[in-house]
């Protein structure tokens, strides 16, 4: 590799390192307070809502919101929340549907959650409990906004990540499975949330769960049999190390408020393309003891006082058969061991070493303006001041001071018998080829000291979107392993892909081990040697973002589609490379296996987040109608190919002309899995928005595409804001940019802004 491309190569993963940055200093920035303005005209708003609230639980028309200065027209607005509404408060909790009536959304949210931190001296509770859950499962992202309504300040929120469609396809990579709200519709320990199996009639469970999906009642039934009735089919039907995850946190962390708490409430279950369910966490405003119900099989809501919090046992309802994921998890010996280690992971890396605190303390520093301004507040400055070591009384319940809770919880856990067995040592986890062949053997050891000598597993998957697979690892001599009995353990496996992703699991008869420690969540991974398509080979080289007439997929439905073209005169398999239409999110989107392009070829997409058949790709994105990125990059973060796209306009395709090589123009006629029709006459679309502009990142040129854009001039500024390169509209327009320097530049068309990156 020339030192060109080294530099180009360094360039891209710093732009997707600093974008990366950007995103994470934005709408869920843990180190900013958001500000969301909402305006209604009508002047009984709040009435309305109410009734809303308590009738159908339908949205207000706002008349616009504006989030950190961006304004959104015509948004829905409606009261959420079971104890933390109530008609006489002033601050409710708010869902704010930005795609309600129009379709927007503000950095791809159109869901906003805010809290109102009911029953939260500290107000932190929410986005520490989440900033703490995000190591070890997938969950929101948290942090706080102040909101305000008609121009008066309601106070300060938490503002978490909707647990929607686009939360399921970004982290389970589809969105259209059997999509499960576990919250009863009557908060009562009669209807809990639990997967226990009632009947084979799904209407008996239409009380105690909201479905998020179009369909899944039936899924539902069948899930809570297999979960109550066949425990030994737990692996097959759920993915059993996120929901050991889910209730390792709830215990360490007292979280009660939840599935392991008295109404079994606030999680989410949804059934990815592996037919496996994920647990999702859910409503996190009362954790650290701000639930006192913990809840016992027959005994009503057996309340916890803080000295009973405490010391809650890590067993808690283990023998309840209201809890059936909690009974099967403590039946199994294996799947209790690694309970344990989770939530001796947990306690080690957050709250023995106080790391907790730190972030606690940064977080009340950050809201303390924003709190002292709060007139609606439900607690005063002062127990705000000392939510992390003053308890408070709320109704009948003490809420316990953060600190001093879980300084005595792990003063508890750590004198447990569960915690004081000696789990395995792992340690020298090594591949015997850092680089193997695809298709290939390699051999992954490790050095695994105090274990029984059959307990000691390799996980491992070859693509996120799978489930781990768990193998035996031997200290026998004949897997690689050296000499039998050197503490050494061996396995083989075949690189039935681009990437391995792999964890050790060991254990004893009394306790379990990861390495790394927060597996499944955490893995090692190791690439192959691969000989996949390289920039130039394969190529975007059409797209239809906005499909009403066009081509319809296998279920007869008008998809956005993508279209690929093998420039090469070789056959190539995708494998190995992801399609993103995020820029900060590169793997969105991995090929499978034997994704192959015949020479001269084409490959379709569908973008519809919809679920891949035996013969139609669906990937787990859609593409947006008013402009984005599109870009096809491999394991190693090459950019194959990139590009940047305005508005578009119903059953108008972007491809390359000349097919497969040329800039890209806007086609009157799509042209799916064949030439692009570049001999029609193009379309003359009069829109600010319509252009392309690739590739993007870019070394010594730049093309910008337009097709009559009523606005007819362009500019290009640099990052001060110095306008380094202006012209008139084209048709298609080559920019030399050989001589601006390596770094980030803004494209402004009117009211149109596109981020550019220039790497030599």
């Amino acid at each position: 590799m020339n030192s060109k491309s080294i530099s180009l190569k360094i360039l891209v993963v710093v732009f997707l390192s600093c974008m990366n940055t950007l995103l994470a200093q934005t709408f869920y920035d843990l180190n900013t307070v958001q500000t969301i303005e909402v305006r209604f005209s009508q002047p009984n708003w709040d009435y309305q809502m109410d009734t809303a609230k308590i009738g159908a639980d339908g949205y207000l028309l706002a008349d616009w919101v504006v989030i950190n200065g961006e304004e959104f027209d015509s948004v829905g607005v409606k009261y959420k929340g079971n104890s933390s509404y109530d008609s006489t408060y002033i601050k409710d909790p708010l869902h704010i549907s930005l795609d309600q009536f129009r379709d927007q959304s503000y950095e791809g949210y159109s869901d906003i959650k805010l809290g109102n931190e009911y029953a939260d001296p500290s107000m932190i509770r929410e986005a520490l409990s989440y900033s703490i859950l995000e190591n070890y499962m997938d969950c929101s992202k948290s942090n706080f906004a102040q909101l305000y309504v008609n121009g008066a300040y309601m106070g300060l929120y938490s503002n978490d990540e909707c647990i929607n469609k686009k939360f399921c396809s970004d982290h389970f990579y589809s969105s259209q499975n059997a999509f499960v709200k576990c919250n009863p519709l009557i908060t009562s320990t009669a209807f809990r949330s639990n997967l226990k199996y009632i009947n084979a009639d799904s209407s008996s469970y239409q009380i105690r769960y909201d479905l998020q999906s179009d369909i899944g009642w039936n899924d539902l039934v069948s899930l809570c049999d297999s979960v109550t009735n066949n425990p030994s089919s737990f692996s097959n039907v759920m993915d059993v190390d996120r929901v050991i995850w889910m209730l390792a946190f709830n215990n360490v962390l007292v979280n009660l408020d939840s599935y392991s708490g008295a109404f079994a409430q606030n999680h989410y279950v949804y059934k990815d393309n592996t037919n496996h369910y994920n647990s999702v966490v859910w409503d996190l405003n009362m954790s650290f003891g701000g639930f006192a119900y913990a809840g016992s099989q027959g005994v009503g809501m057996g309340t916890l006082n803080v000295s009973g919090m405490e010391q809650m046992p890590s067993t808690l309802h283990s023998a309840d058969t209201d809890w059936p994921l909690i009974v099967d998890v403590m039946n199994n010996a294996m799947y209790k061991r690694m309970y344990i280690a989770h939530m001796r992971t947990i306690v080690d890396e957050m709250f023995a070493n106080n790391n907790y605190e730190t972030v606690a303390t940064q977080m009340q520093s950050i809201i303390d303006l924003s709190v002292q301004m709060d007139s609606n507040n439900f607690f005063s400055y002062s127990q705000f001041q000392n939510g992390l070591t003053g308890d408070v009384t709320v109704g009948s319940n003490v809420v316990p001071g953060i600190s001093n809770l879980m300084s005595a919880r792990v003063a508890y856990l750590q004198s447990t018998t569960e915690f004081s067995y000696s789990p395995p040592v792992i340690s020298n986890v090594a591949a015997s080829d850092t680089s193997p062949a695809y298709l290939g053997t390699v051999t992954i050891t490790t050095e695994v000291t105090n274990t029984n000598s059959n307990s000691v597993y390799l996980g491992y998957r070859f693509d996120k979107a799978e489930k781990f697979s768990r193998i035996l690892m031997y200290d026998d001599g004949a897997h690689n392993d050296g000499a039998a009995g050197d503490n050494v353990y061996g396995v083989s496996i075949s690189m039935l892909s681009g990437q391995a992703q792999y964890y050790v699991y060991a254990e004893n008869n009394d306790a379990g081990i990861f390495s790394p420690a927060r597996a499944e969540h955490e893995f090692y991974s190791l690439n192959a040697n691969i000989l996949t398509a390289q920039s130039g080979e394969v190529v975007i080289n059409e797209f239809l973002a906005l499909n009403q007439n066009d081509t319809v997929d296998e279920t007869g439905t008008h998809e956005d589609w993508i279209e690929l073209f093998n420039a090469s005169p070789n056959p190539l398999n995708l494998f190995g490379l992801y399609l993103s239409d995020d820029f900060t999110n590169p793997t969105k989107f991995p090929f499978p296996e034997n994704s192959l392009i015949q020479p001269q070829g084409y490959f379709m997409i569908w973008a519809d987040q919809g679920n891949t058949t035996s013969g139609d790709l669906h990937c787990n994105f859609k593409l947006s109608s008013s402009g984005e990125e599109l870009m096809l990059s491999n394991a190693a973060g090459n950019i194959l190919d990139s590009i940047s796209f305005g508005t578009q306009t119903a059953d108008h395709s972007m491809g390359r002309c000349p097919n497969g090589t040329g800039p890209f123009v806007i086609l009157n006629s799509p042209s799916f899995k064949e030439a692009n029709h570049c001999t029609d006459d193009i379309n003359e679309i009069a829109d600010a928005g319509s252009f392309s502009i690739y590739p993007n990142p870019s070394t010594n040129s730049l093309t910008i595409s337009s097709v009559n854009s009523r606005e007819k001039k362009f500019e290009i500024l640099n990052l001060v804001g110095e306008i380094i390169y202006s012209d008139n509209f084209s048709l298609i327009q080559e920019i030399n940019t050989a001589k601006w320097a390596s770094g980030f530049y803004t494209f402004r068309c009117g009211d149109v802004k596109k981020k550019i990156l220039i790497a030599h």
